[in-house]
């Protein structure tokens, strides 16, 4: 009881001393403010009073302060995804053929040229092949001229010479079937790109499933990655977006919207957009992770100097200057640039708002604006 006494007189005290410190100390109203002990107590900050009755500083004059204007700025609405990068052309290269791998033109990691040789399979027999059917050509095309030469003195039945041209026709097929089946043998790059790391080897025997090498073109990577629906509305082809790798973050890219998909997900209810990125310098490689940034045009706002942003227990406020006095105005951030702060209040463009010498504003004290250096310290512990 007796240690409850001793807390309950102190508490008491230090209550009285409040009290005499505010009526006989104007200059600390700003301070008990700024404390928030009006707040706590319920209790409207009192208005000091000049010796002409005026509202006016705590310092018993016009206050000096610093003003900016307020302009205008538009909210962006970003929304950020996580996007896989693809290769702008990836092609698995697998042979037509069984057999075994007489040469491997290629090493990894090296640039490969479209139609140009990636690996020559055992060709023996389809060369075999190729000459059997040109001699049979040449054996049908003999024997369709010796018919046509006795036609002419009616040794030769026009059936006979039909059946000669039908044995030349297929002599020729046989020659293209042949030449197509030794074409087999040779396996060609379809694309241009980079090889990646070979799954074969000269010497092993491969079938028509078998992979041999990847090709991938990434002069310019296709960036996957998806955002809500809600946003369908706003997005286009050709619109910029933000990529960076999860890997390099320190390193931000440019890229477009190339591609938009025609069906929402049903189940996460977004969209699947594709994105393209030039990578000239090849500094990046498909299948990396990438952080995707898009910006949306939002509602025009009050744009105010970041100075002006204040804050109490009940929020963010700032003070303008209206017909020479100090008017405190309770604000809404709804955006931080690295310049200015977008706000929402009773403000409208070409109003001036206080950034410098708003420790002893009260509301409706008189005001002295003046221009350049700071006018008062401000007080930039209750800065946003």
């Amino acid at each position: 009881m007796h240690l409850l006494r001793q807390s309950l007189l102190a508490l008491a005290a230090l209550v009285l001393a409040v009290g005499i410190w505010a009526v006989y100390v104007p200059a600390a109203a700003p301070w008990l403010e700024r404390a928030g002990l009006y707040d706590l107590l319920g209790l409207e900050p009192p208005a000091p009073q000049s010796a002409e009755g005026g509202r006016r500083g705590f310092g018993g004059g016009a206050a000096q302060v610093v003003v900016a204007p307020v302009s205008t700025g538009q909210a962006n609405a970003r929304v950020s995804a996580i996007g896989d990068g693809r290769a702008l052309r990836s092609v698995t290269v697998r042979s037509d053929a069984t057999g075994m791998i007489r040469e491997l033109a290629i090493t990894p990691g090296t640039w490969v040229e479209a139609g140009a040789l990636i690996a020559q399979l055992d060709d023996d027999a389809e060369r075999i092949a190729l000459e059997r059917a040109r001699l049979m050509v040449m054996d049908a095309r003999r024997n369709l001229d010796r018919l046509r030469q006795l036609g002419g003195s009616g040794a030769v039945s026009a059936v006979q010479i039909r059946e000669a041209e039908l044995a030349l026709g297929t002599a020729e097929l046989g020659v293209e079937q042949a030449e197509f089946d030794l074409s087999l043998r040779r396996i060609t790059a379809p694309i241009s790109g980079w090889a990646g790391l070979l799954e074969v080897a000269e010497g092993d025997r491969i079938g028509t499933q078998d992979t041999i090498a990847v090709l991938s073109d990434r002069s310019s990577l296709q960036i996957d990655f998806r955002i809500p629906e809600r946003f369908i509305g706003q997005l286009s082809i050709g619109m910029p977006v933000e990529v960076t790798a999860l890997a390099r973050p320190d390193h931000p890219l440019s890229g477009e919207i190339v591609a938009l998909d025609n069906v929402v997900d049903r189940t996460s209810r977004t969209l699947r957009v594709q994105a393209q990125l030039d990578n000239a310098d090849d500094s990046l490689r498909a299948g990396q992770a990438f952080s995707v940034t898009l910006s949306f045009p939002g509602d025009t706002l009050a744009s105010v100097d970041p100075l002006a942003i204040q804050w109490s227990g009940n929020g963010a406020y700032l003070w303008a200057a209206r017909d020479g006095q100090a008017v405190r105005i309770p604000v809404t951030i709804r955006q931080r640039n690295a310049d200015s702060v977008l706000v929402e209040g009773d403000l409208a463009p070409g109003d001036l708002v206080i950034i410098e010498g708003v420790q002893t504003l009260r509301p409706g004290a008189e005001l002295q604006i003046v221009e350049g250096a700071s006018a008062a310290a401000p007080a930039r512990a209750d800065d946003a």
